[in-house]
């Protein structure tokens, strides 16, 4: 039996991973990442960086990427509680430029969510608070760090009035951004 369980999504690439959960009278235990499997499957195995956020219900971050030359891909899941994770794919060449697929990401699921390099990526915070793990193949770099707002996307948003950022409230809507992916 495989560690994991890979679904495709609506985006060519992005996949949802599905691992296998062990439970027992102490608890639960997960495995998030498992280098040969990610290899195996021609995923990215090598991740530089990691880092967790933690929100309120009605948060919603993004939707944020990372141009070249520091696109990267990320593994992101919910450790505490649940999100509505959205992808958009900006690949000019894609099958699926512009498309969105919107996940429902939640910790006793366990499932994680792996987005490739061009796709700008946020989440919307369903639980009454969400302990976010976000995996990147690559560092942050703030010069490459780019954001579209999350109401120009072809996507119904649970929430059309959330909690966001500055930076988020103030991105360049997808009509008028040139894609470099």
């Amino acid at each position: 039996m495989d560690l994991f369980t890979l679904n495709p999504t609506g985006i060519d690439g992005c996949l949802e991973i599905i691992p296998r959960i062990f439970e027992d009278n102490r608890g639960r235990f997960i495995k998030l990442f498992h280098q040969d499997f990610f290899r195996d499957h021609e995923l990215i195995s090598t991740f530089e960086e990691e880092y967790y956020s933690i929100s309120s219900q009605h948060v919603l971050r993004g939707l944020h990427f990372q141009i070249p030359p520091n696109a990267h891909v990320k593994l992101v899941c919910c450790l505490r509680g649940s999100i509505l994770d959205v992808v958009v794919d900006l690949r000019k060449k894609s099958n699926t430029y512009k498309k969105v697929n919107a996940l429902e990401i939640n910790a006793e699921k366990g499932n994680m969510l792996y987005v490739p390099e061009g796709m700008a990526h946020g989440f919307y915070v369903t639980s009454k608070e969400c302990l976010f793990l976000s995996m990147n193949s690559k560092k942050f770099s703030p010069e490459c760090d780019f954001a579209i707002r999350w109401d120009s996307v072809d996507y119904r948003w649970p929430d059309m009035n959330p909690v966001v950022s500055v930076k988020d409230h103030n991105a360049v809507s997808i009509e008028h951004f040139e894609s470099p992916f």
